[in-house]
């Protein structure tokens, strides 16, 4: 009786799975869309092409054809296929479960829809495909909803080096830091870990690997959020796909010169790791016992075992950032080591208007050299901790905003000597050639560094480009010899909202505020920012 019903519903299993249905197949993508908004005369008509301009439509990736490649590998299957939509990017054919089965497997394909309302086909993709997978991971990586972070982000012109796809990837920065309690739990890591960004850690204060528990004070975690925090459509860290080694080298309960070997020890691991930067939120001046503190006199940047420490790791190629301390508003006033190191890159703090915020510790060193460096937002601030965003205030989170961007340059330009990145650093911030003591040469700009290099970079062609009028009310144009590919424009979210190929974009329905505008050429792409009035 047992083979006699095991042989019935087998017999059922193939009748069934024997049995097609009417279902549609949808592509990946479009991989040869380049050559369509090049060119959309070779898929639409001039009178449609005027249509769109009329009414202000733009073109977008559905008016481009189906990837021919797609359907005749489908056909190569045995598949016959009469009916397909570009606008759906798929065809239709009909499938037993076993062809569906099949179907799914090939890597162009991302999912299977059944014509029938009641189908007998399992269809739901069980693996997500590789190559859709890593397309949206790549999307994951250049459009962000900054949220609560788009101040911090906006104010140091970080974006255009995010919207071209440096958000730190590939570039390894070592956080030495007091603990990082919830690192390893909090939603607000999750992202960092399922992409495996943590790479390593360890505690120089109790030598050993515990650096998230939860007794460890959380400063580490908090200047972590800065760079590499992500919650979604909530707040975007300024390198959020870095990858980072963690070390403790502070006692948040003691002031004791061991913390500078610490400091040292943690330098010299990170150097074995072959990280490209470190970023520290710690300095010091005085100690729990007077007679290791230090006057200004000292903050001459090689007084200190901690400050010639920083210097090796500098000459090591590794970037380095101090915070310039929060003692504006007490008696110490000063910056503290090693950012007094004319080596390292030490920030100090602005607030949301541009202001220098009243306790970043003044500069320059005892030497006379300009200190800080320069400056990012540290008044109010957004970060995140555990499972939520938090605004701190103090040039500890200013240092890790600064410390993200570097990692986007160093992204974009690996091979550049890390005191050229420094100096053209200083040349870019917003006060240079001035300074002042609290801010050094100004606020960081990192989107006029990117340009700047690239436009005296040998391999960029000499095309030139402007938008007008900025600010806009109704149309914005395009300026360009060159041929215009695609144009994207971005909300001050980072939310894409427009695409075109046109070179005027209407903007009327637009709301009023700060929007940035990806323009593909043939030979490069360009960041512009404008403001709807």
């Amino acid at each position: 009786m047992k083979k006699l019903l095991l042989f019935c519903f087998l017999a059922g299993y193939f009748t069934v799975s024997a049995q097609t249905e009417l279902v549609f197949v949808y592509f990946t993508g479009k991989p040869n869309k380049a050559a369509f908004y090049a060119n959309p005369l070779t898929e639409l008509s001039q009178k449609s092409l005027d249509r769109r301009t009329a009414l202000g439509i733009v073109l977008n990736d559905q008016d481009a054809p189906i990837e021919q490649s797609y359907i005749q590998n489908l056909q190569n299957l045995g598949f016959t296929i009469t009916d397909y939509s570009k606008w759906l990017n798929g065809v239709a054919i009909n499938a037993n479960q076993a062809q569906v089965n099949l179907i799914k497997t090939q890597p162009f394909v991302q999912s299977v829809e059944s014509f029938a309302k009641n189908s007998s086909l399992v269809l739901k993709t069980q693996n997500t495909n590789k190559w859709s997978e890593f397309e949206s991971t790549q999307k994951n990586q250049t459009v962000f909803d900054y949220g609560s972070g788009s101040e911090q982000i906006d104010q140091i012109n970080l974006r255009p080096l995010h919207l071209a796809g440096f958000t730190g990837t590939g570039v390894t920065i070592a956080v030495i830091d007091t603990g990082f309690p919830t690192v390893n739990t909090g939603s607000a890591f999750s992202r960092l870990w399922t992409n495996n960004k943590i790479k390593g850690g360890y505690d120089f204060v109790s030598k050993g690997t515990d650096i998230y528990n939860p007794s460890l004070n959380n400063h580490g975690t908090v200047v972590l959020g800065a760079i590499g925090g992500y919650i979604a459509d909530t707040f975007v860290g300024s390198a959020p796909d870095a990858d980072f080694y963690l070390y403790r080298s502070e006692n948040s309960t003691v002031e004791v010169p061991e913390e500078e070997l610490y400091w040292i020890e943690a330098a010299e691991e990170a150097d074995r790791k072959g990280v490209d930067i470190i970023t520290t939120s710690l300095g010091y001046n005085n100690f729990d016992d007077p007679k290791y503190s230090y006057t200004y006199n000292d903050m001459n940047g090689t007084k200190s075992f901690i400050g010639r420490a920083s210097e090796i790791a500098v000459n090591k190629g590794i970037f380095v950032l101090i915070a310039a301390g929060n003692s504006g508003e007490v008696p110490w006033h000063y910056i503290t080591t090693p950012a007094d190191n004319v080596k390292v890159f030490s920030i100090g703090s602005v607030d949301s208007a541009g202001n220098a915020s009243a306790f970043s510790s003044y500069g320059p060193n005892s030497l006379g050299m300009i200190k800080p460096d320069a400056s990012t937002r540290g008044t109010s601030s957004t970060t995140v901790n555990n499972n939520t965003t938090i605004s701190v205030s103090g040039t500890s989170i200013a240092t890790p905003i600064a410390a993200g961007g570097v990692a986007c340059l160093i992204q974009a330009f690996p091979t550049m000597n890390r005191d050229v990145m420094r100096t053209n650093l200083r040349q870019s911030a917003s006060l240079f050639p001035a300074h002042n003591d609290q801010m050094g040469y100004g606020i960081l700009n990192f989107g006029s560094f990117y340009n700047s290099t690239l436009n005296t970079s040998e391999l960029v062609k000499k095309n030139t480009i402007a938008i007008f009028p900025n600010p806009v009310k109704n149309i914005l144009n395009i300026a360009t010899e060159a041929q215009i590919i695609l144009t994207e424009v971005y909300d001050n979210l980072g939310r894409m909202i427009l695409k075109s190929a046109q070179r005027s974009i209407k903007v009327e329905d637009f709301a009023k505020g700060t929007y940035y505008l990806k323009i593909q050429t043939k030979d490069k792409v360009y960041y512009e920012k404008f403001l709807k009035q």
